[in-house]
């Protein structure tokens, strides 16, 4: 996710995409997402499973900030 200025990028996982967009889009959440206003879906993967999709945020979490957004214009350009 991501800001209203594409400035900041937030990698998380969740079990209900849905709820946890509009709770982000609420302020509901973590202070990082309150105080950087993060309310925008920019990306994201779906998962068999947890460990799949905690695996899978490691590696993004560890990967430049370029390599993130090189990956979410693969799919969403805009």
């Amino acid at each position: 996710m991501s800001n209203r200025m594409n400035c900041v990028l937030y990698i998380g996982v969740t079990n209900n995409l849905k709820k946890r967009v509009w709770q982000h889009q609420n302020g509901i959440g973590s202070g990082f997402v309150s105080r950087y206003k993060v309310k925008k879906l920019v990306y994201y993967e779906v998962f068999e499973n947890i460990y799949e999709a905690i695996g899978r945020e490691k590696i993004l979490k560890g990967g430049s900030r370029q390599k993130k957004l090189d990956l979410i214009n693969s799919i969403n350009p805009e």
